[in-house]
């Protein structure tokens, strides 16, 4: 039985998984000794797999860890499933230890794409670099920011004031973007919310929501007075004088989720919690 498959808005289509997966699943945990241990109890049941010939990978831990472990994995498509060995676990499954392969098989699965960033520092270096929850622009002073925001080169704000402004895929729109009051974007809306931060001016200026395909420049106003740092994901680039962020369509990440628990669900439910 091959996993049945989800990708944006049901529309995608990710790898199969083999029938037999007894020995090809790669078992990862967080540093914590309760993800540890469920790892060392699933290699027990299951075996081990080389994670560079693995055909699927569980990842055990938080939501963190997925993120650490999508990265790990970027580029190769390997479907990672996740299970929750730490606190929220908004794109984890829930843990047990029971019917793994079951779960597995029965898996439904989404198909991601991060944004890239291409950064110009104060030396002028490129940096570029990959996120999957999101990519953000912010002060690293007591001074605000001033950023100017092109949209498919097109000046669309010439001045925002703020502690700094973020771009997230729908996947990250339920984390630091639904924190800085951003929308919650379902996956198969093919749509990027552009978020401040704390903005000072223009005050009641909430964001956007823009096509997928669209690129988004910002420019550091004042860089030298009002310095900035750009962050995507894990990855910091300090005193930039311009940031560039597009999603890569070149690049994709399958996630596997229980029925009826998909990540698709997930985002439109947590629209409904209070």
């Amino acid at each position: 039985m091959t996993a049945a498959l989800l990708g944006p808005g049901g529309l995608g289509e990710g790898p199969d998984l083999p029938t037999d997966l007894e020995g090809r699943i790669a078992f990862l945990a967080a540093p914590t000794e309760v993800a540890e241990l469920a790892r060392d109890q699933f290699i027990a049941l299951h075996g081990q797999a080389d994670p560079e010939a693995a055909a699927v990978v569980v990842a055990l831990g938080g939501d963190g860890f997925m993120l650490e472990t999508q990265h790990r994995f970027l580029g190769r498509n390997l479907p990672i499933y996740g299970m929750n060995c730490g606190s929220i676990g908004f794109l984890m499954n829930a843990y047990h230890e029971d019917d793994l392969l079951l779960r597995l098989a029965h898996a439904q699965a989404a198909t991601l794409h991060p944004l890239r960033m291409r950064a110009l520092d104060a030396a002028g270096a490129v940096r570029e670099a990959l996120a999957i929850n999101e990519v953000s622009l912010l002060r690293e002073t007591r001074q605000a920011a001033k950023i100017r925001i092109l949209v498919d080169g097109k000046v669309r704000m010439e001045e925002l004031i703020c502690d700094g402004i973020l771009v997230a895929t729908p996947a990250g729109s339920t984390a630091y973007n639904l924190s800085a009051y951003g929308p919650i974007v379902p996956l198969g809306a093919n749509l990027l919310p552009l978020t401040p931060i704390s903005a000072f001016r223009p005050r009641r200026w909430r964001g956007a929501l823009l096509p997928a395909d669209a690129v988004v420049a910002f420019q550091v106003l004042e860089p030298g007075k009002r310095p900035v740092a750009a962050v995507a994901d894990n990855v910091e680039v300090r005193d930039i004088r311009s940031v560039e962020v597009r999603e890569d369509r070149g690049v994709r990440m399958t996630m596997l989720f229980d029925p009826d628990h998909g990540l698709s669900e997930r985002i439109i439910a947590e629209q409904f919690t209070v």
